[in-house]
Order: C-alpha cells, then structure tokens, then sequence
C-alpha cells in the first residue's frame, strides 16, 4: 500500500462517509449535519437571489426617472443650453440631451400638504432621456407643453394631497415676494393634468411641469439649471460622463446617476453583503457540526486506522482519508442545498403565491412595498461564492479530527484487540 496519493484514500474515505455499518448516534449526529449544510446552502443561495432581485427592481424603477447623467454649471444657471445640448449629442458617448429646472417646493391639496420635488421639462425631449412619458396611469406629459400652470404628480404623492386630474394644487415656491404690506412666499395654484406611477419612491415626491412654467415660477428668465444626458449605457455611465467632462466647456460640470442615487444603491448592496455573511454563519455551524462527526468517527474506525498503518499506510494517507471522510458529508449538503436553493429562487414567486393562497392573507402589499410578489434573480457567480465558502469551512472543520486520526498509534490500538 503506497502514501496518500494511492486511490485507497478516496474509496475509504467516501465508504466511511456512506457506509450503513456505523452507530446509530453517529449516523444521527452525521445526518444533522448534513441537513444543516442542505439548509444553509439553499437559505444563503435563497436569499441572496431575492436580494439581487429587490435590487434590480430599485435600478429599474428609480433610474426609470432618473437621466444617466447631468451637465450643469459650478455656480449660477445655464442660459445657452441649447448650444450645450448641441455639443453633447455630437459626442459619441451621449445619445439624448434634455434641459430641466428642479427646485423643492411645497404643495397643498384641500386638506393637506406635503414636501416634492419639481421638475421643470420640455415634454419632447423627456422622453429621450426618461421613461416618464411611458409611465403615465392618467393624461399625458405632452398636455405641459400646450397648457401652462399645469403639473403632472406621482400617483402616491396626489394621493397623499387627496387630488386627481382636473383639481388644482396650490405650490409654495422657495422664493419670496415683496409687496408694501411685506415679505410673503411665492404660491402659484397648479392644475393636475396628469398622473404617472413607477411603483417607486419618486411616486411620493416627484411633479413635473413645463419648463416654460417653471422658468416662470423660480424667476430663472431663459436660463436652465442643467441639461440631463443619457449615455450609451447606463452601468458604464459614470465612466463615460468622467471622461465627458474632461472635454466640458470652463464653468460646466458633470455628474452621473451614482453620484444622485448612488448612496441607495451603496446600502442595497451592503445589505446584500451583511445578509450573506449572516446566514454564512449557518452553513459555519453546520460545517463545524463535521467535527463532532469526525470525532465520533475516529473514536469508532480506531481498529480500522491501526490496520491500515500496519499494512503500510503512512499519516497523512490516515489524515486524507478523514478529510475526504468529511468532505464527502459535506459535499453532499452542499450539492442537495445548492439544488434546492437554486430550484427555490428560480420558482419563488410561485412559492410566495402559493403561501398567501394557503395563509390567506398577502404577504406582500403593493400600496406598501411597490411589489406584489418577491422578485429574484438567480446569478451563478452568487452560487459558486456560496459552493466555495462552503466547501472551505467545511475542509477547515475536518483538519483538525483526521489530524489527530492520523497521530494514533497503531501498537497501542493493536494491544487491547
């Protein structure tokens, strides 16, 4: 019988691991491991896909609204945005360019108020570098171009100020109005001609008007706080609006949508990160459950592993057939919990709906979480990640049991036989 490269390793090992002749108690305690590897992997893997599915949801409803970028000026407003607008589609990164005016403001309904964001636009070009336009549930964004005064609200935001089209809503402008008898706020009442909806946060906060509107509201004559860029491709944005604005006139500056909405993508996937790690402490229980397995073993295969040295076997051949004893356990969990998982994410929705038609109740509100079932995207390197981190904490456990396999003494085994 020659070292540890000798094909005997694998054989005893993986014998040792499914063999039927063992204890009872070390088959249960071997078995637990085993289902908390399964359970680990397909929770870990799970998760992990709904997470990346949660995001892609955020990236597709939020940047619906938001431009790829924008070219604004370091201080002031831009009054030749035309000129500016023209330069950016000659480049070849840029394929649409749009101006826009956005302040804070306040708007009142009948019986409430609230804080939103407005956003002065040219309807035409909107549509080039924003899906607004195909967002709309009521009217048309073209309708702010051909009626002034009007604004078009975010479902949830005119349903907050209690407002539907055709009612009017009075905004509170962050600029102040002299007269003799003193210094008042500037209000203008606004008709609701429309209404959009992203299933999103903007959906709170977010109204639009004409930029001749708001050019009018905020005092800004023919100037613009900015122009909005959309580029060749979204994820390579902040790339192509850096290199942009090595090219940008004195005065000008460029930001892309990471820089805006940046700071809620960042904490998605921190969380996804922080969630990972957590339930990676699982599969680190089940993985060091194979030490008490291994231990068990050892005790009972004592005999077995003095045979094996008298007939040749040198220490680390003993030590690798431990660790493949080991490995094999957890190969198993992880590749049943790895299906599973994997068979989960791709069919949880299916799951989800089942569940709420079971229980009876939704899990899932759409007039609070924007979604009305759990979305997920399954990415394989997110499985290789977990198979990996798995399959090492799991050689990590089994190093220190076939170690001590491999320090028994054969003679002292043999004596009491």
């Amino acid at each position: 019988m020659r070292g540890p490269g000798s094909g005997y390793v694998l054989f005893v090992g993986l014998r040792y691991s499914f063999s039927r002749k063992r204890n009872r108690f070390a088959s249960v305690i071997a078995l637990v491991s085993m289902l908390g590897m399964v359970l680990g992997v397909a929770s870990l893997i799970t998760v992990l896909s709904i997470m990346n599915g949660f995001s892609a949801e955020l990236r597709e409803r939020i940047l619906a609204l938001v431009p790829h970028g924008y070219v604004e000026p370091v201080a002031g407003n831009l009054n030749d945005w035309e000129t500016v607008a023209e330069e950016l589609i000659a480049s070849p990164q840029v394929v649409a360019a749009a101006p826009y005016i956005s302040d804070q403001v306040i708007l009142a309904g009948p019986y409430l108020l609230r804080g939103a964001v407005l956003t002065g636009i040219e309807p035409n070009r909107e549509a080039a570098v924003s899906r607004v336009g195909q967002s709309m549930t009521s009217g048309r964004l073209d309708d702010l171009a051909t009626e002034p005064f009007t604004v078009v609200l975010g479902a949830t935001l005119a349903r907050t100020l209690g407002v539907g089209p055709g009612d009017t809503v009075q905004a509170t402008l962050p600029k102040l109005t002299i007269t003799p008898l003193g210094t008042f706020p500037r209000t203008r009442r606004l008709l609701v001609s429309g209404l959009f909806s992203v299933n999103a946060q903007p959906d709170s906060y977010q109204a639009y008007v004409s930029l001749a509107t708001a050019q009018r509201l905020f005092g800004l004559g023919t100037g613009v706080d900015g122009v909005q860029v959309k580029t060749t491709d979204l994820m390579a944005a902040p790339r192509q609006l850096a290199q942009l604005a090595k090219t940008l006139p004195p005065g000008l500056q460029a930001r892309d949508w990471s820089q805006t909405q940046g700071s809620l993508f960042q904490a998605v996937r921190m969380e996804k990160i922080m969630v990972g790690l957590l339930l990676l402490s699982v599969v680190a229980v089940a993985a060091f459950n194979i030490v008490s397995t291994l231990v068990m073993s050892v005790a009972e295969k004592r005999g077995d592993i003095a045979v094996l040295r008298t007939m040749g076997a040198r220490s680390m051949g003993i030590m690798s057939i431990f660790v493949a004893h080991g490995l094999g356990l957890a190969a198993t969990g992880i590749t049943l919990g790895a299906l599973v998982g994997i068979t989960l994410a791709t069919h949880i929705a299916a799951v989800s709906a089942w569940l709420e038609r079971l229980l009876g109740v939704s899990l899932f509100d759409p007039t609070v979480y924007f979604i009305s079932e759990l979305p997920a995207r399954l990415l394989w390197q997110d499985v290789a990640w977990v198979v990996g981190a798995s399959l090492s904490l799991s050689l990590l456990a089994t190093l220190y049991p076939a170690w001590r396999a491999s320090r028994i003494a054969p003679a002292e085994v043999l004596r009491y036989e």
